[in-house]
């Protein structure tokens, strides 16, 4: 496990919130917990676990755990996992690989860590705790001079997917991955047969994502057990936004103090 990321420090901005990397095995069963809430008692998800009320895969084992707790109730309120280069090669690959043909990005992995089941706690969605969570989250990229980001982004089918395949066809090009960067979608959304002429709803983390200077690497996938479409992100660190890199940067180095 990587230790770069200084623990269980709050940041004079978010007063109240602590980031740090999970400690401990409870740490991460809490952090599990808090994802079964939001993605399967919140959103739907139809989530295979032998441990109730747990969202528990083969890749948790391998990831470093990214959390922030609320200091006043000690209690986590917001999670992301990473899993490093060298865990991927440990775990066989990456959560990606399930949903997406990543043959294009192959001379990436040995520089390219993937993050993924990302969820805040429905208290707490104020702006505090997704700003601790990427402030954690560049201070490990920089520490560790990881040089990509990936992750699957999703967008919810409550609608059929229709919302999915209006964002996917609206996409800017500048948003769009270079050719030698696209991947291909296992089990493809039909983005021609849903798409309309209604202007899409783009959920925050994909937005926040975009202003990063973060790719969309092609088509979006369906993910039938949690019936979202998912949008493949790449993130060069070389080519993210600086007044954003400097946003992030700055609480992570207050970590660090």
């Amino acid at each position: 496990m990587q230790k770069h990321l200084i623990e269980n420090a709050a940041t004079a901005r978010h007063v109240g919130y602590s980031v740090a990397l999970a400690r401990s095995e409870e740490d991460v069963r809490e952090a599990q917990r808090l994802r079964y809430k939001v993605f399967a008692d919140e959103l739907g998800a139809q989530i295979r676990t032998a441990t109730p009320s747990h969202d528990i895969d083969r890749f948790d084992a391998f990831c470093d755990h990214l959390i922030v707790r609320e200091s006043y109730a000690d209690r986590i309120v917001g999670t992301y996992r990473i899993l490093s280069p060298q865990a991927a090669r440990r775990a066989g690959g990456y959560y990606s690989d399930n949903e997406f043909f990543l043959s294009r990005l192959l001379n990436l992995r040995t520089r390219m860590v993937e993050v993924g089941r990302s969820c805040i706690h429905p208290d707490h969605r104020s702006g505090a705790v997704i700003t601790l969570l990427w402030a954690g989250l560049a201070d490990y990229m920089v520490s560790n001079k990881h040089e990509y980001l990936i992750g699957c982004a999703s967008i919810g089918m409550g609608d059929g997917g229709h919302n999915a395949a209006n964002l996917y066809a609206q996409i800017a090009p500048g948003a769009m991955a270079p050719a030698e960067y696209r991947v291909f979608p296992r089990h493809s959304l039909p983005v021609e047969r849903l798409v309309t002429t209604q202007p899409a709803l783009v959920p925050p983390l994909i937005k926040g994502y975009l202003r990063l200077g973060a790719w969309v690497c092609g088509e979006p996938a369906w993910d039938p057990y949690f019936n979202t479409a998912d949008l493949l992100l790449l993130l060069p660190m070389a080519r993210m936004n600086p007044r954003y890199m400097r946003h992030f940067i700055k609480p992570a180095q207050t970590l660090a103090a």
